[in-house]
């Protein structure tokens, strides 16, 4: 086991990135070198790279249960989501003028919805319980003749709760709505199949699942209305024009292959270390309190408060440990997360959240390591914030 310390420091922070796997950065090494050619290109350092894409679109397809011909490549999760969204909305037939989604959206998929809001069009937010997991029979309860796409994410990115999109599709389909799954978070570390969700698109993200940022890739069902959201020349079935990210495309490839023929060890390993974590925060914190659904969430993933002090303020004293409050989308904003104001969370719970993900090189090292410096940084916090209190007492 690699273990995933840096300079010293405790990565659990893999669902805001992950690093290269070093068999991904191996495959591409060769398209940043030599084979550099552009696809669209007749000769044979075009061809050889037209190759590699195609390869890389038969990669991604594989672990999605998709075919080749129905996987367009981005520029990562946020483009997907966007062409996905504004892309089957813009053609919608008259009278579908409803998104329905969820009420913890990721931002990427709860801006365009909004967008779409700010041109007149309704978007229902459909709830999500205390523990965080959505409201199924109101999400039913939200389609009807009048929707045009139901849009969710398939495992939130904050608490790692998992959405039941599979058995909300069927629904959907039967008024005639389309569905789109965002799939970022969940790409790599639960099986994830097209077919059994019934999805018409899916979106992925390669800095999520050990690939390079700055590569995503959709998949579109064959059949299903999208019209391009950038305009130029015909790459990419004319859907996402402009010249292919060769290297980062092939890194693409070779990170859902590699997740194919190890997802389901690496979920089992990780999972015993998420709650190997918990535990060990629990004991030395028992005030502790945990937003991830156990039960029917990530396995990587352990979203928790540390009561009486600021998620921020502790992540500062714990140089050790690399961790975030929540979306690194939203890294410095101070604002409680609004994941769990959603779910009903208080405000100073809310802010007093960590959210700690861990990926498949993690070790059981590590995780004491990780805990030991966050328990002593929230007893340090904890003491001088009762010091200060008694001095403003007197």
């Amino acid at each position: 086991m690699r273990g995933t310390t840096h300079d010293g420091v405790v990565y659990l922070d893999h669902n805001a990135t992950t690093p290269v796997a070093p068999e991904v950065l191996e495959a591409m090494l060769p398209y940043l070198r030599t084979a550099f050619g552009n696809p669209s290109s007749d000769h044979p350092i075009g061809q050889r790279a037209r190759v590699a894409v195609a390869t890389a679109r038969e990669q991604v397809a594989a672990l999605l249960g998709a075919t080749a011909d129905e996987i367009v490549f981005t520029s990562g999760g946020t483009e997907s989501n966007n062409l996905a969204i504004i892309g089957t909305t813009v053609v919608a037939p008259t009278g579908r003028r409803r998104v329905v989604t969820s009420s913890v959206e990721h931002p990427a998929t709860g801006a365009p919805c909004e967008r779409l809001g700010a041109r007149g069009w309704k978007v229902t937010r459909v709830p999500v319980s205390r523990a965080g997991l959505l409201d199924a029979s109101a999400a039913i309860d939200a389609l009807s003749s009048d929707v045009a796409l139901c849009t969710m994410l398939l495992a939130q990115n904050e608490t790692g709760a998992l959405v039941p999109l599979g058995d909300l599709a069927p629904y959907a389909h039967g008024v005639g709505a389309l569905v789109h799954a965002d799939a970022a978070q969940a790409i790599g570390k639960i099986p994830v199949s097209v077919d059994e969700l019934g999805v018409d698109l899916l979106s992925v993200a390669g800095h999520k699942c050990y690939a390079p940022k700055g590569v995503g890739a959709l998949y579109v069902r064959r059949g299903t209305p999208l019209e391009p959201v950038l305009v130029g020349g015909g790459q990419e079935h004319g859907v996402r024009p402009g010249t292919e990210n060769v290297a980062s495309i092939v890194g693409l490839g070779a990170a859902c292959e590699l997740a194919r023929s190890r997802l389901t060890l690496d979920a089992a390993r990780v999972g015993l270390l998420r709650d190997e974590l918990l535990s060990q925060l629990s004991t030395g914190i028992p005030a502790l309190i945990c937003h991830t659904p156990l039960d029917a969430s990530l396995t990587n993933t352990l979203f928790v408060s540390f009561p009486g002090v600021r998620g921020t303020d502790l992540l500062a004293r714990t140089s050790g440990v690399a961790a975030s409050t929540g979306s690194a989308c939203h890294a410095g904003d101070e604002s409680p997360s609004s994941t769990l104001l959603a779910m009903g969370v208080a405000p100073d719970v809310a802010h007093a959240a960590v959210r700690l993900s861990l990926g498949r090189d993690t070790t059981s090292d590590e995780v004491a390591i990780a805990a030991n410096l966050l328990i002593s940084a929230y007893r340090r916090a904890s003491a001088e914030g009762r010091a200060s209190q008694i001095v403003k007492g007197k």
